[in-house]
């Protein structure tokens, strides 16, 4: 019996589930290892940090779920006949909201209204045509004064909802982590910010992020939440989905750019010579190139490649994707010289260590020096760098596709989504809650992303009694 859906995996998601593997290494190396546990330690013991934490993992959620893709199955026609699939590429994502997507209404409505936001003309029964606001597919309200009732008490049983996830969340850490002195001791210590790390932040924004999730859950079967753009696609779909865009961009552009920035800034600090001459002199005349123009001439070349090899690439999702690896690859390779520049200052001052001449008059290889001495003592600049940079990448994107070198414009994305909605703001009445809708989110991403980023640097900084 032929399966309800074909597995695809693209290349994005390949290298995602290679970026989750290696992230799940790294985190029992860390384990392993006191000399990295005691920072990363300092790092959980931030409240900041653990709040940041909380909302990059519901963002990597969404982006995982929403990076395991399929075909769903096509009705059979005639029994017996092969199974056939839709060239259209879902989501586990997509099959958890599926209310978010199946109705789609024929153009702009505002968020939680129950009428579209233009006049569409109708014809009365006496042939007379007159222009109307139309009912949307979806609204549960019959009028004014019934729509924000049933909004409210929607949103009221939503939250109550979350209120329990949380208040059940916080019944099993006080259970597991309070069996020496009592939950109850645990709950009371926590409330008082006496539990020894950040637990009461902990509950807290899980708690919010749970309550915001049960309003939308309660919500989304009967409003459009965010409203619906100029096609009639719901807003918070696209903003949601979204969010593996961004996170590709800022995550997927490190696998190329830390062996780049990696290799080349250490051997440069390390040999030194004509090594460091011909090192600087790449990444000096890389410099030297605009990105802009470097990076759209990249993508039009990704773009005539995949207009001539149309057979490689079956389904849009699969021209999408490769755009964005494309410009994932480009991003990298023109982002790598900062971080290659700062760890070849470093390896010049660790080359000059009495420990390093010691190695090297006892003939330990350059290999061995690098690897046992050099990498350890450079990392913390590397991780540094790496959550810093996130941010960037994630703007870089959304600039990128404003002015139209970016992804692929069926790519979900808050750049295409801002640059749809520059016209948008030319009407009158303006329409709004797309952009606002796109920048709400990718702030909070960034947003949690810097605050991280300096909680980090001040745990892993050497010189601010890091590791």
């Amino acid at each position: 019996m032929s399966l309800p859906f074909r597995p695809v995996i693209l290349w994005t998601d390949a290298l995602l589930f290679v970026l989750l593997a290696a992230v799940a290494v790294l985190a029992f190396w860390t384990v392993r290892n006191p000399q990295w546990r005691r920072p990363w330690a300092r790092v959980g013991n931030s409240p900041v940090a653990v709040a940041c934490l909380v909302v990059l993992g519901a963002y990597a959620l969404i982006a995982v779920l929403d990076s395991l893709h399929y075909r769903p199955r096509l009705p059979q026609a005639v029994p017996g006949q092969p199974a056939q699939y839709s060239d259209t590429v879902r989501s586990v994502f997509d099959a958890l909201t599926p209310d978010l997507w199946r109705v789609q209404e024929e153009t702009y409505s505002a968020p939680l209204a129950e009428h579209l936001f233009v006049r569409q003309p109708q014809t009365l029964p006496d042939g007379q045509v007159v222009r109307v606001y139309p009912r949307l597919r979806i609204a549960a309200g019959s009028g004014p004064g019934q729509r924000w009732r049933d909004i409210a008490r929607r949103a009221l049983s939503g939250a109550a909802a979350g209120l329990a996830v949380g208040a059940l969340c916080a019944g099993l850490l006080a259970w597991r982590c309070g069996r020496l002195r009592g939950a109850r001791a645990w709950l009371t210590a926590a409330a008082r910010g006496q539990a020894g790390w950040p637990a009461r932040t902990l509950v807290a924004t899980l708690t919010l992020v749970f309550v915001l999730v049960g309003v939308i859950a309660a919500l989304a079967p009967a409003y459009h939440v965010l409203g619906t753009d100029k096609v009639g696609q719901d807003v918070l779909y696209l903003t949601l989905k979204s969010i593996r865009t961004g996170l590709l961009i800022g995550t997927l552009t490190t696998l190329v750019t830390l062996p780049l920035a990696i290799l080349l800034g250490i051997a440069a600090g390390y040999f030194g010579g004509w090594v460091d001459d011909v090192i600087q002199y790449i990444y000096t005349v890389l410099n030297s190139i605009p990105a802009v123009l470097l990076i759209a001439a990249a993508v039009l070349m990704a773009q005539v490649y995949i207009e001539t090899h149309v057979r490689m690439f079956d389904t849009n999702a699969a021209r999408a994707d490769f755009r964005l690896l494309f410009l994932c690859l480009i991003l990298g390779m023109t982002s790598w010289t900062t971080l290659a520049r700062l760890l070849r200052g470093e390896t010049l001052k660790i080359r000059a260590l009495e420990y390093i001449e010691a190695a090297r008059a006892f003939g330990v290889g350059h290999g061995r020096i690098l690897l046992r001495h050099v990498l350890p003592n450079v990392f913390h600049i590397v991780l540094i760098s790496t959550v810093m940079d996130f941010s960037g990448l994630v703007l870089a994107e959304a600039v990128l596709s404003y002015v139209g070198v970016g992804v692929d414009p069926l790519t979900y994305s808050w750049g295409n989504m801002i640059n749809a909605a520059r016209l948008e703001l030319a009407r009158e009445p303006v329409v709004w809650w797309q952009l606002v809708a796109a920048f709400a989110f990718m702030s909070t991403l960034v947003l949690a992303a810097n605050l991280l980023a300096d909680v980090v640097r001040e745990a892993f900084d050497p010189r601010r009694g890091g590791a």
